[in-house]
């Protein structure tokens, strides 16, 4: 059980504010959204994994959906995983809100396709690319998105055609859209007056980053 300490607590005011007015600098703290989606993505593979364990389901075996398997599960958290793609590509976090958005459409067009630790992170540089070059004006080649996330460039481009076919090339989102993930994302935060994101992590996060620079090159790789 994790101390009263190692949480972290975020208010919907502050998220959304930190959503729209959040101004990048070199010392900036992390974008509050990220720290949100890490959570919702974890909830949602801790379903699954319970679902499977029950009997429920199986897990998409589709050729189609198994572009993001991974053969070894990367040695990196979500959260970990987001913050190193925020401290290296400077991504806005309205970016992050679409990429979720990304991620609730391809898994709504896939419906036998479940996040769990071989593809999570692979969806989320892909999605998280994509996203940048929708929202924002400029932005990192492919190349430099790939060495962030562990993949090849080539190994990144497969997997970001693959993608954008498996999404019939939908990746529009308008206003109205865009405010109404805001608002789920709010009322996630809302409960019980604010949102305890658990950090049980922290510390062991804190001994990989001494080898994360070695590591993250061949993380990702089959």
């Amino acid at each position: 059980m994790a101390s009263s300490s190692s949480y972290l607590t975020i208010s919907p005011r502050k998220l959304r504010s930190d959503l729209y007015s959040y101004s990048y600098q070199e010392d900036s703290s992390t974008p509050l959204v990220i720290n949100v989606l890490a959570s919702l993505i974890e909830r949602s593979m801790a379903r699954t994994e319970r679902i499977v364990k029950n009997g429920s389901c199986s897990l998409s075996k589709a050729i189609s959906t198994n572009i993001f398997y991974c053969r070894d599960i990367p040695d990196m958290t979500i959260q970990s995983y987001l913050e190193r793609i925020f401290r290296y590509t400077r991504a806005i976090p309205s970016v992050y809100v679409v990429a979720y958005v990304y991620i609730d459409r391809f898994c709504h067009n896939n419906p036998g396709f479940r996040i769990n630790p071989r593809n999570v992170h692979r969806l989320l540089i892909t999605t998280i690319m994509l996203a940048s070059k929708y929202v924002e004006d400029m932005n990192y080649r492919n190349s430099y998105f790939g060495k962030v996330g562990g993949l090849t460039t080539d190994e990144l481009n497969k997997l970001e055609l693959e993608f954008l076919f498996l999404m019939d090339f939908k990746l529009h989102v308008n206003v109205s859209v865009f405010e109404s993930y805001c608002c789920h994302l709010e009322r996630e935060v809302s409960i019980g007056g604010g949102y305890h994101i658990e950090r049980t992590l922290r510390c062991a996060e804190e001994i990989k980053q001494g080898i994360e620079k070695r590591r993250v090159s061949h993380t990702l790789l089959v």
